[in-house]
């Protein structure tokens, strides 16, 4: 006996969720990579979290801080700069060091660099509390 036809919007929707149930490894990748980069810098207490099964935006996120608007300044022109060399470039970049918050995303990893002060206030690694961390950098 033959299964009837799925639907072409039901088997859209399948596929987008197998998709979103298993990241990319060049995401994971990725993530890490711009933790390795992020290490290089004056940034504090930077993490990555898979978010992958929490969020329809992004897999990954990776969360760092600095003391100072030139610090932040310096996180964000040392990301650029490295992933520029690798080809990449953020799709969209928010935010500036007077702000205190910065985000550069990069498709499936969101880069957030907070002023110690506001990551304090948002607590991100709180909100996404249910997300694995991937790794940890004090």
């Amino acid at each position: 006996m033959a299964l009837p036809e799925m639907p072409v919007a039901a088997e859209r929707e399948q596929t987008q969720n197998a998709a979103s149930e298993s990241p990319s490894a060049a995401g994971r990748d990725r993530a890490l990579y711009l933790a390795d980069v992020i290490s290089d810098t004056p940034a504090r207490n930077t993490i990555v979290l898979d978010i992958h099964q929490l969020s329809p935006f992004a897999d990954y996120f990776v969360i760092t801080a600095g003391s100072n608007e030139r610090q932040l300044r310096a996180i964000n022109r040392t990301i650029s700069e490295r992933m520029a060399e690798t080809g990449i470039r953020p799709e969209r970049t928010e935010g500036t060091p007077a702000g205190g918050w910065i985000v550069l995303d990069f498709g499936d990893v969101l880069v957030h660099i907070f002023s110690e002060e506001l990551r304090e206030f948002y607590k991100l690694e709180d909100l996404w509390a249910e997300a694995p961390t991937l790794l940890a950098i004090q």
